[in-house]
C-alpha cells in the first residue's frame, strides 16, 4: 500500500510539474521543474516513466542546456521492458527531432526499433520514421542508409521500411525533386549491393 501511494504521489508530482511548466510564461525559469521531470526516468514507477515520456518532449524546445540529458533519458526510456513506456517515448521523439542537432541520433536509433516484433510498436516506429523525414530528409535518411551500408541485423528491416514507406510518397518527401533524388540515388549507390538495389525497384 505504501508503494501504491508513493507511487500515486510521484506521478502527482510530474502533473504538477508539467502543469507549472505549462503555465509559465518564461518556462527557462523552471529548468529544475524540467530536469526533475527528466530524473523520473531513472525510478521505479512505470505510470511516472511513462509520463515523463510525454512531458519531456513537450518542453523539450523550451530548455536547450539540457537538450543531452533530455535525450539521454528518451532513449533509456525506448529500452524499457514495459511497450507502453516504449510507445510513449517513441511517439515523442518527432517533437525531440525539430531541433536539427538530434535528427541523426532519433532516425538512429528508431531506425534499431524496426526490429520491434510487437506491431503496436513497429507502427510507432514507422510514424515516428516517416515525421523525422518530414522534417529533414537529409539528415534522417542518412543513418538508416548507414544500417544498411554496415550490413548489420537490420539492414533488411531498414531496406523494407524504405521500399515499403518512404519511396511511396517519394514526390512529396523528396523536395526540392531534383537535388533529393540525385542525393537518395547517391546513397543508393554508396551503400547498396547490386542485389540489395533490385529491392527498392
Amino acid at each position: 500500500m505504501a508503494t501504491a501511494n508513493a507511487d500515486a504521489a510521484e506521478v502527482e508530482r510530474l502533473y504538477e510539474l508539467g502543469d507549472r511548466l505549462s503555465s509559465a510564461k518564461d518556462k527557462s525559469q523552471h529548468a529544475a521543474d524540467y530536469e526533475a521531470i527528466i530524473a523520473s526516468v531513472k525510478g521505479q514507477n512505470v505510470k511516472a516513466k511513462q509520463l515523463a515520456a510525454q512531458l519531456i518532449p513537450r518542453y523539450f524546445r523550451s530548455f536547450p542546456a539540457l537538450g543531452t540529458f533530455a535525450m539521454e533519458a528518451m532513449f533509456d526510456l525506448v529500452e524499457m521492458e514495459e511497450l507502453a513506456i516504449r510507445i510513449q517515448a517513441i511517439r515523442g521523439f518527432p517533437l525531440l527531432g525539430k531541433d536539427a542537432e538530434f535528427i541523426s541520433k532519433i532516425a538512429d536509433i528508431l531506425g534499431q526499433l524496426l526490429t520491434s516484433e510487437e506491431n503496436v510498436e513497429r507502427d510507432a516506429v514507422h510514424k515516428a520514421l516517416m515525421s523525422l523525414i518530414r522534417q529533414d530528409v537529409k539528415n534522417s535518411l542518412q543513418p538508416l542508409f548507414k544500417h544498411v551500408e554496415s550490413g548489420s541485423e537490420i539492414r533488411e528491416k531498414i531496406i523494407c521500411f524504405l521500399r515499403d514507406k518512404v519511396f511511396p510518397v517519394k514526390a512529396e518527401l523528396l523536395k526540392p525533386q531534383a537535388e533529393m533524388e540525385r542525393y537518395i540515388t547517391d546513397l543508393i549507390k554508396k551503400v547498396c549491393t547490386r542485389a540489395t538495389i533490385f529491392l527498392f525497384i
